[in-house]
């Protein structure tokens, strides 16, 4: 096992990957819903969400008032341990044809450095979790609010995409100017990680 690499200046190294469409080869929330709902669940859910969920898949709708609506819709009342049990089944069986074989050589390469390395992505936690632990890194991403052993239908907190990205850096991993960060990213969503890097990477992965 290779040594960690002493970071320049004693600044901590940590390398954050965004998950969808940067390390994948498309968002993950969606088809994670129609796989563990079954294509005719899944479409009469989505036909609950309104016409706004054709716009959305289309183009035409912001992503976070349509994740706002998907969750509400599907995952309201469910219980978490099986959306867990799910989401391992649906990494399992996708791992293949979901990961970009470019972006997993990156992450790795960034592990054997020695360096810290985590997801942050607005996807719930729920689901990346097997993700995170199949990769072996840390996972940030948008929680789900559970009451009485329960999923409300609400994200807990803010959506895990933008500002608030680095916020959650930030709470985790301390205040940046201690780190030397390296990110990836792929989209509008990762604007302000990457702007907070001091190497940033912008649709690297390609294959």
């Amino acid at each position: 096992m290779n040594a960690a690499i002493p970071p320049e200046g004693g600044l901590k190294p940590l390398s954050i990957f965004d998950f969808d469409g940067t390390l994948t080869w498309r968002d993950s929330f969606v088809p994670f819903l129609r796989f563990a709902f079954g294509n005719y669940r899944f479409g009469v859910k989505l036909t609950r969400t309104g016409s706004s969920s054709v716009h959305y898949l289309y183009g035409g709708m912001t992503r976070d008032k349509m994740k706002a609506k998907l969750i509400r819709n599907f995952l309201s009342g469910v219980d978490p341990a099986w959306v867990a049990e799910q989401a391992q089944v649906f990494c399992d069986r996708n791992w293949e044809r979901m990961m970009r074989p470019s972006g997993l050589i990156g992450l790795r390469a960034e592990q054997a450095e020695g360096r810290t390395v985590s997801l942050c992505s607005a996807s719930p936690a729920l689901l990346l979790k097997p993700f995170a632990e199949r990769l072996g890194v840390e996972l940030i991403a948008t929680e789900l609010e559970i009451v009485d052993g329960k999923l409300t239908g609400h994200i807990l907190g803010r959506n895990c995409r933008r500002d608030e990205k680095v916020n959650r850096l930030v709470q985790r991993f301390g205040p940046l100017q201690h780190c030397h960060l390296r990110a990836w990213g792929n989209s509008s969503g990762d604007t302000e990680l990457l702007g907070a890097a001091q190497e940033a990477h912008y649709r690297v992965f390609r294959d």
